[in-house]
Order: structure tokens, then sequence, then C-alpha cells
């Protein structure tokens, strides 16, 4: 066991298990925590025991420890430790933005099946520079009056446009939950930056199937310009970054499909 293993042994990762049948891994974004599927859980759970774990530094699971730099592979590795926990080798992996990169890296440890990528991080040409924090100020100010506030139509649009393509389509009770969940996780900002100072370039290492698919309507993210041939690369119509919220029967159907199932159900 290595210095990192015993130090993610020590992050225990708040998680939801729902469903039943082969499992099926969902992972966040950035900024994001297990809630963001909410959509998907019921298409997904009735063909799929879903693992749904918080990402460390988000939702109800802690940070990485002082010292491990949170790159996408230090994230994976601490979800192949509850992975070890639940006894599941290499379960079908689904993520979403920074999540799509983390089960990218799953493949790559040999953690997972198959990888259903949505809208994934990482595959910008080079590094990004610093994320200017604003937003997550404006949340964290905002968060006593986010379940009035999001009741509002044209202010939950404001706040959700730049993610969703239709904020209209998420409850405000959802929205408010987005919303303060993005401006209280307390590992955003080192996982950001550790984020944005790399990239996913391994792609053609990736040894499993993938399905990348992305967002037409992606305000922050757009596919590469080449792909290895053997990795799916398809568009989500109507989508923004967090497509569930936008289309949850398409995005079940594509979740499901790259996992090999063969009679995904159509969108409604």
């Amino acid at each position: 066991m290595t210095a990192l293993d015993d130090q993610l042994a020590t992050v225990p990762l708040a998680y939801d298990r729902i469903g039943s049948g082969p499992p099926l891994l969902l992972l966040h974004g950035l900024g994001g925590e297990r809630h963001v599927w909410e959509p998907l859980l019921l298409r997904l759970g009735a063909r799929r025991t879903l693992i749904v774990p918080d990402l460390p530094g988000f939702g109800a699971s802690p940070p990485l420890p002082d010292g491990t730099v949170p790159t996408a592979a230090a994230l994976a590795a601490s979800v192949a430790r509850l992975l070890d926990e639940l006894a599941l080798g290499a379960p079908d992996v689904a993520g979403n933005s920074l999540g799509g990169w983390v089960a990218l890296e799953l493949a790559l440890a040999g953690r997972a099946r198959t990888v259903a990528a949505l809208c994934p991080a990482g595959f910008w040409t080079r590094p990004l520079g610093p994320r200017r924090d604003g937003a997550r100020r404006l949340a964290r100010a905002a968060r006593p009056l986010l379940p009035l506030l999001t009741r509002i139509g044209p202010v939950r649009r404001a706040a959700l446009a730049g993610t969703v393509a239709h904020p209209e389509r998420v409850p405000p009770r959802s929205a408010a939950r987005m919303i303060a969940s993005y401006g209280a996780a307390p590992g955003f900002l080192a996982v950001d930056a550790a984020m944005r100072a790399g990239r996913f370039a391994r792609i053609a290492e990736v040894a499993v199937p993938v399905t990348l698919a992305w967002g037409e309507r992606d305000r922050l993210l757009s596919p590469p310009r080449t792909l290895p041939d053997g990795v799916r690369s398809l568009s989500l119509p109507g989508c923004g970054h967090l497509p569930m919220w936008d289309d949850p029967a398409l995005v079940a159907r594509v979740v499901l499909e790259a996992a090999g199932d063969e009679a995904a159900p159509q969108a409604a």
C-alpha cells in the first residue's frame, strides 16, 4: 500500500445506493454533489444498482488530506477506495464534467468496465488560467434567501443559465440546492486549481468502451477536434453542461447504451 493509499483510506466518501441490477457508478462535476443526478435516478435505478458518491471536498464528503493535490487522478483513487469497500471491481461508470474526467482516470486504473462521460472536463488543448471567484461569493452570500429567490423564474434562469440550457426544467428546491452546494464546497478552490492546471491527454490509452457526450448548448466546454478511433463521441441536442436536467430521458438512454444495455428506454 502506498502513502497515498494510506491517506485516502482516511477519507470516507458519502454516497447513496439506489436500485437493483448490475452496478453503475455516477460521478458529479466540480462544485456539484450527488444530488445533480436526481433527474436520472428512477430511470437508471430501474435497471442498475446506482452508486452515487460525493467526490472528496464536495457535498458531505471531506476534502483529500492536506498535502494531497486533488487532481482528477487523485479523486479517482479515492473513489476506487470506495469501490473496494463495496467489493466492486470495475463497474460501469458515468460522469459529468470533472466527474467525466475522473471516470476516465478510473478506466486507466482498471476500475471501470465502460465509461460514459457527459461534457467531460480535461479535453482543452492547454492548461487553463485561474478562475475568478465572484460567482461563488455571491452564492454564499445569497444562501439564506435561495429557497425564496429560486422560486422567481427570471432569477432561477439567470443563476443556472451558464450550466443548464433549460433552467425552467429545474425545480426551485433543486436549483437552490445546486447553487448552495456550489458556494459551500470546501474542496472547490483546490480541486478547481488542480483541474485547470492539467488536461486529460491519455484518451488513446483507455482500453474500455468510451462514450463522450457533449451538450449542444454547453457554454463551458466543447468537443476536441480529434479523438482516437474507437471512442464514440456524440452530441446531446438542446442540452447544456448539466444535460441530465435538460433531457433526462435522452441522457439516461445514452448512459445505458454506453454501458451496453441493449434495450435502453426511449425518450418520452
